[in-house]
């Protein structure tokens, strides 16, 4: 794992209970993750493999099954694509968790957030709470 996943893994370590979103074909946050004890399920919306230790279930963020959601403390997605902000905001704050996520460089987040600079040079969002856009509703 590359210094900027090692430190995003450090980060979300935190969390007893995590979801990542669209795992695609990098798991190794996740992986991190679950070496580290965490409880870790990836979802995507085609089947992946993921490592041991991880779980992981077909979902998509646009269209979400909630109860895969349910228990997390935090909700993330590496390289989200912008038109996936709202969608994985919404997916946690209707499990109560925290939300973050990365973007592809040059793109800017569309949802309310505060920046963490971590060590490795990633910048990983954190969606705030307040702001338009957190409900379905609004």
């Amino acid at each position: 794992m590359d210094d900027p996943r090692r430190a995003l893994a450090d980060r979300l370590s935190a969390f007893d209970r995590v979801v990542e979103v669209g795992i695609g074909r990098r798991p190794g946050v996740a992986a991190g993750l679950a070496e580290r004890g965490v409880d870790v399920t990836a979802t995507d919306v085609v089947e992946r493999e993921v490592p041991t230790g991880v779980d992981f279930v077909r979902d998509d963020v646009t269209a979400p099954a909630p109860a895969v959601y349910a228990d997390a403390a935090a909700v993330y997605a590496l390289n989200c694509p912008p038109e996936l902000h709202r969608p994985l905001r919404v997916v946690a704050a209707d499990a109560g968790a925290v939300c973050y996520f990365t973007t592809l460089g040059g793109d800017h987040p569309t949802v309310p957030v505060e920046r963490e600079q971590l060590p490795g040079g990633e910048t990983l969002y954190r969606v705030r709470e307040d702001g338009p856009g957190r409900t379905k509703d609004k």
